[in-house]
């Protein structure tokens, strides 16, 4: 049965109480149904430290849309949610607050001790996001929430692990690898950004072996490194330099002897051509000291200091070495000069350190046999990208793709399940902690102490979550492979990419078909969101504000896939005038409602038939978008049919029947209102989930709930075309009628006669009582063209014309204004305006402000001189035709 709604939609009253009869309900859950298709979405995982952004809200906002969207088609929809444990953020937290409030460190406490805090920290705040979430409408499967270290998705990490370590595709080795002093751990490519930053090149003098002057001269950007340096390399077709291959040369302040060597790596043209090889510190080097053998020295410890042996070095900050090397360098003559340089500079993702390059033990995966197969479903489409110009994004990066360096020197994140032996040395590596070494049997066994890389376990995300290694798992069978990723581009190498490979590596099929890429969220100005600008906006506050509807339909309506959006918090004020729009045209229906349930009547009116047709029409246009993931496009559409066809034209069409005597006539238009209304919010739900729900509870329905009903569908028997053609040429004389009275302020109390001159007189005879009520004619007379005079005798007649395509509308002047006192109004502004007209002319035509004021304040002038001619050439076409 019906129910009156409030007189105000109140979004803060209505949008937790419906979430939680959503819950409640388990209206969210997935379930597996044989006579449906699957259609599944996996959440991207925020970390467990996460508080919800306005990034996380858009990301959050389109899966919701598609995963509401897919459900009311008839699907059987999942959506599972879950949260990332975050290895490097949460440590960082917990060592944080350990330290301010206890003065403790991790080691103090032990590694036992320290991950039994980390845990405890995870049930304290681990929650917080996901709660975020459901007051946006997250209508995730939350009964399947997952964590990454969940018992199920750890043992698939293990397994994951020792399969690919037995084919050889896991190893352990010396490799320069990117190394962050701050976090104190390792980063793989991926997490590295690169920032233009300004630098300098120092020239330095490395005197030649025996010789007292003679000396190379090498360029570095980094001369605290050259404490490690083991060779210089000059370029064996360079001239300059044949003649000194093979001698040795002495590394100032060291005094290490380093040979010089021949590699075609060295570029002949940058700096002198001379190159100092630091192969503990430069991955290029480290290339060129394998094939040259040159010694590999590492003088940076983890923490980003000279270690023990350089003197009075030793133990300072790189930087603060740079500062002393560079100094005595010059005090001992060596430094031959400086240059400004420009150069890229590796940044930790998560602390924006500058990233060291230095040689270390770590554990890697091997890259190239593994991108082989995820490049071939990309470029043959089994996965696309959205917008597919990603897709190049994705197969350069893959084509190119570097060894991953999967070890963190961490204590939380999934400990590598590999053992060393104390008496053997050799590694045991298995899926279950071993009481004894495989190899010799000894009991003397310790566990790697570092941990994997926390992409390296969401990387399984789109399976593990499903029960995958448990090929068995009625949810794996079912629901994988998933459809649709939705997420950044900013984290395609991170996580798209290695999902991609993944997949196809453990299951035999890529993960999911499509990749829907969309862009950040950035504030008005167009910078990105971030703590250090202070430009961050809260989702929640804005939803506590305007309603989480709106916050959604504003992030939505300014979405195109792949491109970033700008956030503008007026135009949530805007949405929330668009939901109380559609609140009061819902209160007024209740207000006129008299029947129980909702059906479409058998006889239909012009103005029934031009509504629905035009619902018909819009509907597969907005399910062709959705299905394209042109969200904004399809929420476009569906805010212009409820603003402009339904709330501003068909319930003003409607109000003479609803009001009038004529029962019959009356309870159709009912009818057809609540019929169309009922469309309308299954259109607009998966935007706007809260407010269309909750009209639609107080609507005639069948069935609980509004996000478990049909999708509307396009119907032919209610294609009505040359109705609808009809109602248009109708609804044009309407509008250009009040367009002409409002340009002449004639307000709406003052009826005039009309009279219309058209070939359609049977369409514009039916029009007569729209044109009465909506064009405040006090009659209508319809007349063929034949009888309609030219403009000129219009105007000599004292008739206003308005012309549409289909018809000439005339109105009496005299019915519509007082014309000696519309005269005396148009000639005092035509007087003001051209008074204003000759005032910006005179300063146009002033040299001395066209030539000295800025060209962009020149051209607004006359932009603004424009527009006051073509003012005052209608005020005197208004005159004229008085």
């Amino acid at each position: 049965m019906k129910k009156e709604l409030p007189k105000v939609y109140e979004p803060q009253e209505v949008e937790g109480r419906i979430y939680e009869m959503w819950e409640k309900n388990g209206c969210f859950v997935g379930h597996r149904d044989p006579d449906k298709k699957p259609f599944t979405i996996v959440m991207p995982p925020p970390n467990v430290t996460g508080q919800l952004h306005m990034g996380h809200a858009m990301d959050s906002t389109l899966q919701d849309i598609l995963i509401r969207f897919k459900r009311m088609q008839g699907y059987a929809a999942l959506w599972v949610p879950g949260t990332d444990h975050a290895g490097i953020a949460t440590q960082i937290k917990v060592e944080e607050e350990l330290r301010t409030k206890e003065g403790l460190t991790r080691y103090d406490l032990g590694r036992e001790k320290f991950l039994e805090r980390v845990w405890d920290w995870k049930a304290k705040y681990g929650g917080r996001i996901v709660e975020q979430q459901k007051k946006l409408g997250a209508s995730c499967d939350w009964s399947r929430a997952r964590f990454t270290m969940d018992d199920g998705l750890s043992a698939a990490v293990r397994h994951v692990f020792v399969r690919l370590y037995n084919k050889g595709l896991i190893y352990k080795g010396s490799r320069i690898i990117n190394w962050c002093p701050h976090c104190v751990t390792a980063l793989s490519d991926a997490e590295v950004e690169y920032q233009d930053k300004p630098g300098n090149l120092w020239h330095i003098r490395y005197p030649i072996q025996g010789e007292t002057d003679r000396w190379v001269v090498v360029a570095t950007t980094r001369p605290e490194t050259m404490l490690g340096d083991t060779g210089v390399a000059v370029n064996p077709e360079d001239e300059r330099y044949k003649g000194i291959v093979g001698k040795k040369c002495i590394l100032p302040l060291v005094g290490r002897e380093m040979p010089i060597v021949a590699d075609a790596y060295v570029d002949r043209t940058f700096g002198t051509g001379c190159v100092k090889m630091t192969p503990a510190h430069d991955p290029n080097d480290f290339e060129v000291g394998l094939r040259q053998n040159l010694e590999t020295i590492r003088v940076l410890d983890d923490n980003g200091r000279v270690v023990e042996g350089y003197g009075k070095y030793s133990g300072m900050d790189r930087y603060e070495a740079r500062k002393a090397i560079v100094a005595d360098l010059e005090a001992g003559g060596y430094l031959v000069k400086v240059e400004p340089h420009q150069h890229n500079v590796g940044t930790c993702y998560r602390c924006h350190s500058d990233v060291e390059p230095l040689i270390s033990a770590q554990w890697f995966v091997k890259m190239e046999p593994l991108a082989k197969e995820a490049l071939r479903v990309v470029n043959e489409g089994e996965t696309k990208f959205v917008p597919d110009r990603f897709a190049k994004t994705y197969t350069n990066w893959m084509e190119n793709v570097h060894d991953w360096c999967i070890s963190r020197q961490l204590w939380w994140g999934h400990r590598i399940p590999a053992w060393y032996c104390d008496d053997c040395g050799k590694l045991t590596v298995s899926e279950s902690d071993p009481t004894e070494c495989q190899h010799c049997h000894s009991r003397h066994i310790h566990q790697e102490e570092d941990v994997l890389d926390t992409w390296f376990s969401s990387a399984l995300w789109p399976f593990s979550t499903l029960g995958w290694p448990d090929e068995s798992s009625e949810d794996y069978k079912y629901f994988y492979p998933t459809d649709v990723l939705v997420t950044g581009y900013d984290i395609i190498f991170f996580w798209v990419a290695r999902m991609i490979f993944s997949g196809c590596e453990h299951t035999g099929k890529p993960p999911f078909h499509t990749v829907f890429i969309h862009g950040l969220v950035r504030d008005d100005k167009g910078r990105k969101m971030s703590k250090s600008l202070g430009n961050g906006i809260d989702p929640l506050e804005i939803a506590e504000q305007y309603g989480a509807d709106a916050l959604r339909f504003n992030l939505v309506t300014g979405n195109s896939p792949g491109n970033d959006m700008r956030f503008y918090t007026e135009r949530c004020e805007a949405m929330r005038n668009f939901a109380n729009k559609i609140w009061n045209a819902s209160r007024f229906l209740m207000m006129n409602l008299t029947i129980d349930t909702c059906e479409l009547p058998e006889r239909l009116e012009l103005e029934d038939k031009w509504i629905l047709s035009k619902l018909n029409a819009v509907i597969p246009e907005i399910t062709e978008n959705m299905d394209k993931y042109e969200l904004g496009v399809a929420a476009q559409k569906v805010y212009d049919f409820i603003w402009d066809d339904y709330c501003d034209w068909y319930i003003e069409l409607t109000k003479s029947r609803l009001q009038g005597d004529d029962e019959e006539a009356k309870v159709n238009a009912q009818k057809v209102l609540c019929c169309v209304l009922t469309d309308i919010l299954k259109l607009l739900h998966p935007f706007m989930p809260f407010i269309t729900e909750e009209i639609w509870q107080a609507l005639p329905h069948e069935g609980d709930f509004l996000m478990l009903q049909k999708w509307p569908e396009h119907h032919v028997e209610l294609d009505f075309p040359e109705e609808e053609k009809a109602m248009e040429m109708i609804m044009d004389a309407i509008g250009a009628v009040r367009t002409r009275r409002a340009e002449m302020n004639v307000p709406p109390s003052k009826k005039a006669s009309l009279t219309v001159s058209t070939l359609e007189q049977e369409v514009f005879q039916a029009g007569i009582p729209f044109l009465k009520r909506l064009a405040y004619a006090s009659d209508v007379t319809i007349t063929g063209v034949a009888g309609l005079g030219a403009d000129g005798e219009e105007s000599a007649r004292g008739m206003v014309t308005v012309i549409t395509h289909a018809a000439r509308i005339s109105m009496p002047m005299a019915e519509l204004v007082d014309l000696e006192k519309e005269k005396a109004r148009i000639q005092k502004d035509l007087g003001k305006q051209k008074a204003e007209l000759e005032k910006l002319q005179a300063k146009l035509n002033n040299p001395g402000f066209v030539n000295k004021a800025p060209a962009n304040v020149v051209e607004a002038e006359r932009e603004r001189a424009g527009k006051l001619t073509a003012l005052i050439a209608k005020l005197e076409e208004q005159l004229r035709s008085m």
